[in-house]
């Protein structure tokens, strides 16, 4: 399966289909149970080297990612509980805390509004665009690796045919909830909408310099790529843009 999208943005990387499944797909990478690791570094290696990757409950890399990849919640294999490590920590013999929220008190509150799945899929997997068949597999979410100025051209035109200006989100989160937990919550919306994401500075790390995602479902997606003909993308404003564009 092709992309337009990438061809007018000129990306360098491929995107990447996210399915939900339960066939695992051969020769694809995936954590041994228990092994520590982040999510995103596998898909980077689909995005920058084509590679696919494929997860289940017991292979996720870490307790967050479960919540993340949309298999239920494991907040609670947290050492002196997740609160105390998203904050200020417990102290001694316990995770330092991350600081990304002021109190365990705001921690809670977001567990409270956060809106986990637990879906009735054994893999999720991440896998080259170009490589789904479109005749026997649908993609769940569909995740670009963006540079700023790519970025834009895919906020404007995630917003073209719409009304409104609020198409596009970039929720607070973890680097692998914003690539499928917040879009497969969006797909389930009335009117989706696309979500940004890699603003995790834990994940950052596993991402290139400048570069940010952009995940829509796979509907949005659809919908996106039949709205480039007459859009902004064959304008002059997005070819002074497009020229610098690596």
């Amino acid at each position: 399966m092709q992309s337009r999208i990438a061809a007018e943005l000129k990306l360098t990387t491929h995107p990447v289909a996210i399915l939900f499944t339960n066939d695992k797909p051969k020769d694809a990478f995936q954590f041994e149970p228990g092994q520590r690791g982040c999510v995103i570094a596998p898909l980077t290696a689909a995005a920058t080297e084509g590679r696919t990757a494929v997860f289940d409950r017991s292979t996720t890399g870490c307790s967050g990612a479960v919540t993340g990849l949309c298999f239920g919640t494991a907040y609670d294999r947290i050492p002196g509980g997740f609160e105390y490590f998203l904050s200020t920590g417990r102290g001694e013999g316990y995770p330092e805390g991350e600081g990304y929220k002021k109190t365990p008190e705001l921690v809670r509150s977001l567990v409270d509004q956060l809106q986990t799945q637990n879906i009735p899929f054994t893999y999720v997997v991440f896998k080259p665009l170009r490589d789904v068949d479109p005749e026997t597999e649908t993609p769940q979410l569909v995740c670009f690796y963006a540079t700023p100025d790519q970025l834009s051209g895919l906020v404007v035109l995630a917003n073209y045919g719409r009304p409104g200006y609020d198409n596009v989100v970039i929720p607070f989160g973890s680097g692998c909830s914003s690539i499928c937990l917040h879009p497969y919550n969006e797909s389930l919306r009335e009117r989706p909408r696309a979500v940004v994401g890699m603003t995790d500075v834990s994940a950052r790390p596993y991402v290139p310099p400048n570069t940010f995602t952009f995940t829509v479902p796979y509907a949005m997606f659809r919908e996106m790529e039949e709205n480039i003909p007459g859009s902004f993308l064959e304008r002059h404003a997005w070819q002074k843009v497009a020229a610098r564009i690596g």
